[in-house]
């Protein structure tokens, strides 16, 4: 059987946690930076039609590729991202990032025509992208397994952060400089913060064992679990887990034929599709025009901060029970109150159309606020970080890096479909339709969770491909 990298090192002297929180907190500024990306758009949709970006008018289908095309920048990164983060290792993929981060939103900054835009938007989706494959990795390896879970979620948590942060920019006032101007030049800065910062932690023990680099591996550990600490039985560990994934190195579709193998994949393919189908996208990037068309008594700006809070909030929560809840239940609970959510949001639809009296609508248009309050909250705490982080448990180790990346690259291209497409489809079949239908992939959702994901919470990477099926 294959051994898993990361072992539980509380046996093996002292060990500090501290300096991993660091190091993971430290990767994860990488995670803000692809926030500001997810919701660059939410509160500038009438901004951008009015030309208050350098002038440029942008019109309905034009915002909708604004809106996508970051998804598909991201969509191609995700297989070369695991090549490069066994080349030059997780450590420096992620900082070579700031490259086409930088990139991307100097083109928007100085944009002359819709094209730069569309540019811009695709140089930093491909840097969010690979984010979502290099963070999770490095935070995996550099972590104990009483700890993996919490420090596997922090990507999660400072996403969100950096959406609301995406969503506080465009507020800021200036008489000088259009507000969408600001906003982008205070997006661009956090990629440029997280170099500086994550400039200074160490690569990866599994990787530097890889490359031959035993004494920098031994370094590694030291410093991620303190001086204190005894790194000869783990890099043992890491020694053995190598070698015996080299032994069973094959080809992959022949790995691919086992029952753990398929069992994996048919989970975390069902995940992405779960995650990404109930809707969050379309939320994250059309907030403000949900809440426009809702019609509420409050500015859809404002109503755009009360869902990015309440989302940092509940990933936080989250970040504290993955480790004790447990994968499964916390998935449960979200995908059903996901789907209760959306449901909620498309009868309210249902009604404004309708030849209900006005006032009767106005008195219940807190609706879409509670609803969508509702949806990211339960959403943070669940399908947010669990599905990126099943993908990491439940793989075997043979297949691990094309399947993760396999299944990432399904997860944005669903992210394209529902962004590129939300506006079109809810203007075709109507708005209430179209959360009707993220409401019954959510149930569907729970129903396939329930029956078929197991529970990974304290298992070890042995008792989890037994539980798939084993014949490895």
């Amino acid at each position: 059987m294959v051994r898993k990298f990361m072992m539980d090192t509380s046996s093996l002297g002292n060990s500090k946690q501290l300096p991993q929180y660091v190091a993971a907190l430290s990767a994860c500024l990488g995670s803000i930076a692809a926030g500001t990306v997810l919701g660059w758009t939410a509160n500038i949709n009438e901004l951008l039609r009015d030309g208050n970006l350098n002038g440029i008018s942008v019109d309905e289908g034009e915002f909708g590729w604004i809106g996508s095309i970051a998804t598909l920048g991201a969509m191609l990164m995700c297989f070369s991202t695991g090549f490069f983060c066994n080349i030059i290792g997780r450590k420096w993929t992620m900082l070579v990032l700031v490259v086409p981060f930088t990139l991307g939103w100097l083109l928007i900054i100085c944009a002359e025509n819709v094209d730069m835009i569309y540019a811009g938007r695709f140089f930093t989706g491909l840097a969010g992208g690979a984010f979502c494959i290099a963070a999770p990795l490095y935070t995996s390896e550099i972590s104990e397994n009483s700890i993996r879970g919490r420090l596997g979620s922090f990507f999660q948590l400072l996403l969100t952060v950096g959406i609301l942060l995406a969503y506080t920019f465009p507020l800021i006032k200036s008489n000088d400089i259009s507000s969408t101007l600001i906003h982008t030049i205070l997006c661009a800065i956090f990629p440029l913060i997280f170099g500086v910062v994550f400039f200074f932690q160490p690569e990866t023990p599994v990787h530097l064992y890889k490359k031959g680099k035993i004494d920098e591996a031994e370094k590694s550990l030291r410093r991620l679990r303190g001086n204190a600490y005894n790194p000869k039985p783990e890099l043992e560990q890491i020694k053995n887990a190598i070698e015996e994934e080299e032994r069973m190195n094959k080809p992959f579709f022949e790995s691919m034929k086992t029952p753990a193998a398929k069992k994996a994949s048919l989970i975390c393919f069902s995940l992405m599709f779960f995650q990404q189908m109930g809707g969050i996208n379309a939320v994250i990037f059309y907030t403000g025009k949900i809440f426009g068309d809702a019609k509420i008594d409050l500015l859809p700006q404002h109503a755009t901060l009360i869902i990015g809070g309440i989302q940092v909030v509940a990933t936080f929560i989250s970040t504290l029970f993955i480790d004790k809840v447990g994968r499964k239940l916390l998935l449960l609970i979200s995908g059903l109150f996901m789907g209760l959510s959306t449901l909620l949001l498309a009868i309210y639809f249902s009604l404004e159309k309708s030849d209900m009296d006005r006032d009767i609508i106005t008195d219940i248009s807190f609706l879409p606020v509670l609803a969508l309050s509702i949806f990211i909250t339960v959403f943070s705490l669940g399908f947010g970080p669990i599905p990126w982080l099943i993908s990491s448990e439940l793989f075997p180790i043979e297949i691990k890096a094309i399947a993760s990346s396999a299944a990432g690259t399904f997860n944005w291209l669903l992210a394209f479909i529902v962004t590129r497409f939300y506006n079109d489809i809810q203007n075709g079949i109507g708005t209430d339709i179209t959360f009707y239908i993220f409401s019954g992939l959510s149930f569907i959702g729970v129903v396939f969770i329930f029956f078929v994901v197991p529970e990974t919470k304290g298992k070890s990477f042995d008792e989890i491909q037994e539980m798939l099926g084993g014949q490895r």
